[in-house]
């Protein structure tokens, strides 16, 4: 929670209208709250008692401070971004008079390549985790699931039984902003999906009643984590040989870059990925551009 002051107050509706209002993910309010009460610092040592005291110029001084204290630009964008949508929320709120962050430019930012896994080394993994046991095959089971249909892992940790056609080839999800979209359920996926259903331990309702049946759960029967995707991936791709190589988000990246590699239309990957924007799908086309150019660069007896 915020502080008692004027500024605490208005953080604290902030936060609930992202959470409620947007659909915003606990990583996204966890990050504003962060930039929120670090500003909210900031402006009661610069003398102003309440958001409405803000100026464009003392806002300025903030950014400044954020580039002299060696924040990366990423993060000082991030934190703009943050004060935007904090002032922007007041002024249609009403206690604030315009938003005075709107003048600020966020710093450029270089856009990295994502990176990603091989066909070779995305075989490797998915053949790693051992299917001796329900915790072996539900991590199959995951991997599988995001290798086929791209899901971010929050995305996939709220997946339930009922979002999952298995005879369609089909999962509902919920992403950002609550946007719904489908994802496919490759012929691969769907049967590591069904021998994990059939491994899964039974939960006990309670009361005997009908409750909501996480599609991935732990070994407690709950539903499962971020962090627990997470330290699964850690554990497989170091039985692969690939330890450091990915995180649960190169799934995501390498999902991708094999569908546009492989003559996909770049309109669908967006659809598939969720992206509001084309702009950032074409990241991806970056990804298989440069690849091109480095098999050229090798193998073109003209290219040098």
């Amino acid at each position: 929670m915020a502080t008692g002051s004027a500024f605490g107050s208005a953080i604290d509706r902030f936060l609930k209208y992202q959470a409620a209002e947007r659909g915003g993910s606990p990583l996204t309010i966890k990050s504003y709250r962060e930039d929120l009460l670090q500003l909210e610092d900031f402006l009661l040592s610069a003398g102003c008692r309440s958001p409405g005291d803000a100026s464009s110029v003392i806002l300025r001084r903030f950014a400044a401070g954020l580039h002299a204290a060696g924040y990366a630009s990423s993060t000082v964008a991030r934190k703009l971004a943050s004060m935007r949508s904090f002032f922007a929320f007041g002024h249609r709120e009403g206690w604030v008079r315009s938003n005075p962050a709107k003048p600020l430019r966020s710093p450029r930012r270089a856009r990295k390549l994502p990176s990603f896994l091989t066909g070779d080394e995305i075989g490797r993994l998915l053949a790693a985790p051992p299917a001796v046991d329900a915790a072996g095959i539900r991590d199959r089971a995951i991997l599988e699931l995001m290798y086929s249909s791209g899901v971010r892992v929050q995305e996939l940790v709220n997946l339930n039984d009922t979002d999952l056609d298995l005879r369609g080839g089909t999962i509902r999800v919920r992403g950002k902003g609550r946007r719904e979209r489908l994802g496919i359920v490759g012929s691969h996926a769907q049967s590591a999906l069904r021998a994990w259903l059939a491994a899964r331990p039974k939960a006990a309702l309670p009361g005997g009643g009908r409750v909501i049946q996480p599609l991935f759960t732990n070994k407690f029967g709950t539903r499962l984590s971020v962090r627990g995707v997470a330290r699964l991936l850690e554990k497989h791709l170091a039985t692969a040989g690939l330890a450091g190589r990915a995180s649960p988000h190169t799934l995501r990246h390498s999902f991708a870059t094999h569908l546009l590699d492989a003559g996909a239309d770049i309109r669908s990957v967006q659809e598939l990925l969720g992206h509001k924007s084309l702009v950032t799908t074409q990241i991806y086309t970056h990804v298989t551009t440069a690849r091109l150019l480095e098999a050229f660069d090798r193998a073109h007896p003209r290219a040098k």
